[in-house]
C-alpha cells in the first residue's frame, strides 16, 4: 500500500508552505516561458539599439555631422516598428492558424468529457483523495 502525505494534503490552499499538490505554482515557474521570452526580447532590443546607433553615428561622422539622439530615435523607432510589423503578422498568422486547426481537429483526436472526468477521478484516487471531496486516511 502506498503511503500518502496527509500533511501535504492539509497544506492545500495555504501558500508558502512547501509542496502544494493542487495549488498554484510559484510565479517564476508558472510564467517561466513568458519571463525567458521577455528577457530574450529585451536583450535583442537593446542589441538592436546599440548596434544601430553605432552604424548611425558612423554614418553621421562620414557626413561630417555629430550624432544626436534626437535624430537617431525616430530612425530607431521606425525600424523597430517595421520589424515588429512583419514578425507579429507572421506570428499572429501562425498562432491563429494553429489555434484554428487545433479547434477544428478531428473528432478522433478529441477526448470526451467522460474520458477526461475518468482520468481526473483516477488521478485523485491514486493520491488518496475521494473525488466526492473528502480525503481518505
Amino acid at each position: 500500500m502506498r503511503h500518502h502525505d496527509t500533511d501535504a494534503l492539509a497544506r492545500v490552499g495555504k501558500p508558502g508552505q512547501g509542496v502544494e499538490p493542487f495549488g498554484k505554482p510559484r510565479f517564476a515557474k508558472a510564467y517561466s516561458f513568458a519571463l525567458v521570452t521577455g528577457v530574450f526580447f529585451l536583450l535583442s532590443w537593446v542589441g538592436q539599439f546599440v548596434f544601430q546607433y553605432i552604424a548611425f553615428s558612423q554614418e553621421q561622422q562620414t557626413h561630417g555631422q555629430e550624432a544626436a539622439f534626437s535624430d537617431y530615435f525616430p530612425q530607431f523607432a521606425a525600424s523597430t516598428l517595421e520589424n515588429w510589423q512583419s514578425e507579429f503578422l507572421q506570428l499572429i498568422w501562425q498562432a491563429a492558424g494553429l489555434a484554428l486547426f487545433y479547434y477544428w481537429g478531428s473528432s478522433q483526436s478529441k477526448e470526451s468529457d467522460e474520458r477526461i472526468e475518468a482520468k481526473l477521478d483516477a488521478l485523485l484516487a491514486e493520491r488518496g483523495i475521494d473525488p466526492g471531496g473528502s480525503a481518505q486516511r
